[in-house]
């Protein structure tokens, strides 16, 4: 099963909490045992599984990226003024595969999935959720 899920983001950095969303489609697809895997579209945006106890460890995630890309020092930024935001989305990834366990993505009590947006706000990101089947051959 696969559905294209779509999130708006409202700043320029942000990682936007889709755990729910993503836990629907899983829900939806009636899939016991098997793999999610969530996948964003786009080169300026990832995917990360990050605690969600409070907003303080995102906060950290945002700062560290910002200290090791800092903004205005890349070649790219020639082109579109955002060469770090292709390299924080790069470094991040653009996908997870996270565990289906008993219909449920197997993620423990501190772990959410967040979209870490790079490049916003954006009006529209396209979120790749594909579940997968073990059971069947």
């Amino acid at each position: 099963m696969q559905k294209t899920l779509l999130f708006k983001t409202k700043n320029h950095e942000e990682l936007v909490d889709i755990t729910n969303e993503v836990s629907r489609v899983v829900t939806d697809s009636e899939i016991e045992t098997g793999l999610v895997n969530v996948y964003v579209q786009g080169a300026t945006a990832g995917i990360m599984i990050q605690e969600n106890w409070d907003d303080s460890v995102q906060t950290d995630v945002l700062n560290w990226l910002r200290k090791t890309f800092p903004q205005g020092v890349w070649q790219h930024d020639a082109q579109d003024n955002n060469g770090d935001s292709h390299l924080k989305a790069g470094f991040t990834g653009p996908s997870e595969t996270i565990p289906v366990i008993n219909g449920k993505p197997g993620l423990s009590t501190w772990q959410n999935i967040f979209l870490c947006e790079f490049d916003g706000p954006r009006s529209e990101r396209r979120v790749v959720v594909t579940v997968y089947d073990s059971e069947k051959r």
